[in-house]
């Protein structure tokens, strides 16, 4: 038997095995990739991480400028009447606070005013706010910055220390009422005719200082007004000493003083005219001005607002609560209270908006 150079004497038909080149080189080409991407994003949250929301109270929405741009103007409002400092309000001022990323505050008030101590603790706040960040406050005033509403207004203020265009409230603004009360009812007359009697045992006369239904002897009434008369006198000097001292140029104008620290409410036109804001505009000039103090370019700004995120369970379980008579509301204000408000029947807001 023959044998063939090529076959050998065993063996069969010649087989050529081809192998597929190792994929080894493609899958490490997207593993690089996918590296690549996941530092680019990193990259990106860190240079973008202010349009992430951290905190579920509150929400920051673009109202105006570049939407795209990283410094800020942040409008903080004052809405409704002031019976807690520590609410949304609190929480604005907190959100701003941490934010590097903001460069100044337009302070949007819409509010008759409130408690004594609400509009102080806003006020107080915004101040330290601005002082801390060493940023400009700018005021754009809305229907009504009355009483406490004007109380947390003077909190406008420039870095530089100059007297600044600060205060801008609208053309059709209510503002001032500049003045504290404490709201007080007799119903003695009213529970006489019922036949009721107050007969709460008290530890002395003045414990019921106040009280719409004790029925007390002159002598007894007359000391409560004056007490109470002088409480208000001096919540009112505090008050004073707060206008004057974010309206410098009222100090030297007695005249003007006389005008302004009656009570009175004034248009937005006789409040200039008195000193108690410095120009007629909307919140875009308030704006515009806090964008100039911050020396900033409004091309290259984005001006944000906050809100409350509300989802459709929380809405539900608010109406069911404000339809229920809320007993802790009623006892508060049953106590005498002093207000920074303008209202023609106070003490019965109830349900703080800030």
């Amino acid at each position: 038997m023959s044998q063939s150079p090529i076959l050998g004497p065993a063996q069969g038909p010649l087989r050529v095995v081809i192998e597929q080149p190792r994929r080894w080189f493609g899958r490490r080409l997207l593993w690089i990739a996918l590296v690549i991407s996941i530092l680019a994003n990193i990259s990106l949250y860190g240079m973008y991480q202010s349009y992430f929301q951290s905190d579920g109270e509150i929400h920051e929405k673009f109202h105006s400028l570049n939407k795209h741009a990283l410094d800020k103007v942040a409008i903080i409002s004052v809405e409704g009447t002031i019976l807690e400092g520590d609410g949304f309000v609190k929480k604005q001022i907190d959100r701003v606070r941490d934010d590097e990323h903001v460069k100044a505050v337009v302070l949007r008030v819409d509010s008759p005013g409130g408690t004594v101590t609400g509009s102080d603790y806003i006020y107080h706040h915004l101040k330290e706010l601005v002082d801390k960040k060493k940023i400009p406050l700018v005021v754009s005033m809305g229907s009504m910055a009355a009483s406490g509403g004007y109380y947390v207004s003077m909190a406008a203020s420039a870095p530089s220390g100059t007297d600044e265009k600060l205060i801008f409230a609208e053309p059709t603004t209510w503002t001032g009422s500049i003045g504290v009360i404490i709201p007080h009812y007799d119903l003695t007359g009213l529970l006489e005719k019922w036949s009721i009697q107050d007969d709460s045992i008290a530890s002395a006369p003045l414990k019921q200082m106040g009280s719409p239904t004790a029925k007390q002897p002159p002598e007894i009434r007359e000391e409560e007004r004056k007490i109470l008369q002088t409480l208000v006198d001096s919540t009112f000097d505090g008050f004073k000493e707060i206008v004057l001292e974010g309206r410098p140029g009222l100090k030297n104008d007695p005249e003007k003083q006389k005008a302004v620290f009656t009570g009175q409410i004034f248009t937005a036109r006789q409040a200039k005219t008195n000193g108690l804001v410095d120009e007629l505009g909307f919140i875009e000039d308030a704006i515009s001005r806090a964008v100039k103090l911050a020396k900033l370019d409004e091309s290259e700004v984005r001006v944000v607002q906050y809100q409350k995120p509300v989802s459709p369970l929380t809405e539900l379980l608010s109406q069911s609560r404000s339809s229920r008579l809320d007993l802790s509301a009623l006892l508060d204000m049953s106590a005498p209270r002093a207000y920074y408000l303008c209202t023609w029947l106070p003490g019965l807001e109830l349900k703080p908006r800030q």
